[in-house]
C-alpha cells in the first residue's frame, strides 16, 4: 500500500460511527485514523453518539441516544437519525455501522448472517432459524445488515481484511462486484520509547520480562489461555489493556492460578502507546479476529509478536511464522503458547529478527496510504454519480 498523489478535488464527507475515538476498539480506531488523514484535504463531518476525539478541521455532530438498551433499538435509532441528517448536502456518506444508507459501507467484522449459522447444521441450524424468526433483536440485526449490503448503483463496500471480504461475499454474493479490501494502517513512532519511564508512568515493575495483552473481549482474545501459560513461566509478567467489564472475572482466574502478583490490569487506556513502550513483546492468542490492529501497532513499536494463525486472526494471512511473528496454530493450547514464549525469552537473536521484520512490515502500511485508498474510491464514486 503505497502513498500516491491524488486529485485536488475537495469533497464534503459524512462519517457514521456510533462511538468515535481511539479507546473504543479497532473499528473505531480505523475510522478515526482515516478521518484525521482525510481532514487535511476534505471537509469531514463525523456523526456519533459518543465522541472522544478532537482533531483540527473535523466537524462533530452528536446523535442522541434516548434508549441505550436494548442495543438493537438504539442501532435502528442511530440509522434513522443519521439517514435524516445526511440525506442531502454530502458528496460521500461513509458508514462504519449497520445502516441502510450511505455510498460506502465498511465491514470490520464477520457478517451477522455468517456468525449466526457458523459451524451449525441439522437440528442446531434449525434451532437458530427458530430463534431468528422469534426474536425482534435478531430480526432487527438481520434486516439492517441485509439492507446495508443490498446491491445498489453507486454503492460500494470496504472489507478490512481478505477474510471479511470472503465471508461477506459468501453471505451476500451481490456485494462482490463492488467490494474493496483496505486493511488497517499504523502510525510509526517518531522516536524510540523510554521503557523505564513508560513502566513508571503505568506503575509496572521495572527490569522484569513483560508481555502485553491488548483487547476488550478478554475471553475471545485468549487471555484465559495466556494466564494458563503464565503459570508455567514464573519469570514473566503480563500487562493487560482493555476495558474493565471482564477484569474481575479474570483477576479471580489469575488468583486461582497463583499468578495474580504478575498480572497487571491497566484497564482501558485513551492511548495504548505507553503500554507498547513499556512491554518487551505482544501476545495475542485470539480465537476470532478479522484483522487485529493491535498486532500491527505492536510491530510498529518494535515489539516481537506471538499471534494466532489464520483462520483465527486476519493479519496472520500476511505473516510468515518465524519471520514477522510466531504463529499459534492452536490458540487455545497453552502448551504451544508456552513453547513460543520460551523460545522468545531464550533467544535474543530471534527477538531481534522478529523486531526488524515486524517494523519493516508495519512501515509499508501507513494510515496515509490507507486514507489515500479511501480517497481514490470516494473520488471514483463522486465522478460516476
Amino acid at each position: 500500500m503505497n502513498d500516491q498523489p491524488l486529485p485536488s478535488r475537495r469533497l464534503r464527507i459524512a462519517v457514521l460511527n456510533r462511538h468515535f475515538g481511539y479507546r473504543y476498539g479497532g473499528a473505531e480506531r480505523y475510522a478515526a485514523a482515516v478521518v484525521e488523514e482525510l481532514a487535511a484535504r476534505h471537509e469531514v463531518h463525523v456523526f456519533a453518539q459518543e465522541i472522544e476525539h478532537a482533531f483540527p478541521g473535523v466537524n462533530y455532530h452528536h446523535i442522541s441516544c434516548p434508549l441505550p438498551k436494548p442495543r438493537w433499538v438504539n442501532q435502528l435509532w442511530f440509522a434513522l437519525q443519521t439517514w435524516w441528517r445526511t440525506r442531502q448536502g454530502f458528496d460521500i456518506v461513509h458508514s462504519h455501522e449497520n445502516t441502510w444508507h450511505g455510498h460506502v459501507q465498511t465491514v470490520h467484522v464477520r457478517p451477522f448472517r455468517v456468525g449466526l449459522f457458523h459451524g451449525r447444521s441439522g437440528s442446531r441450524r434449525a434451532l437458530k432459524w427458530l430463534s431468528l424468526i422469534t426474536s425482534p433483536r435478531l430480526l432487527a440485526y438481520w434486516w439492517l445488515e441485509a439492507a446495508r449490503l443490498r446491491p445498489h448503483p453507486g454503492k460500494h463496500t470496504i472489507a478490512t481484511s481478505e477474510q471479511v471480504k470472503q465471508e461477506t461475499c459468501d453471505a451476500y454474493p451481490g456485494t462482490a462486484a463492488h467490494m474493496h479490501v483496505i486493511t488497517p494502517g499504523v502510525n510509526l513512532p517518531q522516536s524510540p520509547a523510554d521503557q523505564a519511564h513508560e513502566r513508571a508512568q503505568l506503575a509496572l515493575p521495572p527490569q522484569v520480562p513483560l508481555a502485553l495483552f491488548v483487547g476488550n473481549d478478554y475471553a475471545k482474545k485468549g487471555l484465559g489461555t495466556l494466564l494458563d501459560a503464565l503459570r508455567e513461566m514464573p519469570e514473566l509478567h503480563l500487562a493487560v489493556v482493555g476495558h474493565g467489564q471482564q477484569i474481575q472475572a479474570f483477576r479471580q482466574h489469575a488468583q486461582q492460578l497463583q499468578v495474580a502478583d504478575r498480572v497487571h490490569f491497566l484497564g482501558s487506556l485513551p492511548d495504548v502507546t505507553p503500554a507498547y513502550g513499556a512491554a518487551d513483546f505482544l501476545i495475542h492468542p485470539t480465537t476470532e479476529d478479522t484483522y487485529a490492529m493491535v498486532v500491527l501497532e505492536a510491530m510498529a513499536h518494535g515489539l516481537p509478536v506471538i499471534v494466532s494463525a489464520a483462520p483465527y486472526c486476519g493479519i496472520a494471512t500476511e505473516l510468515t511464522h518465524g519471520t514477522q511473528a510466531l504463529l499459534l496454530t492452536k490458540p487455545r493450547d497453552s502448551r504451544q503458547l508456552v513453547k513460543h514464549l520460551s523460545d522468545l525469552l531464550a533467544s535474543t537473536p530471534l527477538q531481534q529478527r522478529l523486531r526488524a521484520a515486524g517494523q519493516q512490515f508495519a512501515s509499508e502500511r501507513s494510515w496515509r496510504a490507507v486514507a489515500q485508498a479511501h480517497e481514490r474510491l470516494f473520488l471514483q464514486i463522486h465522478e460516476t454519480t
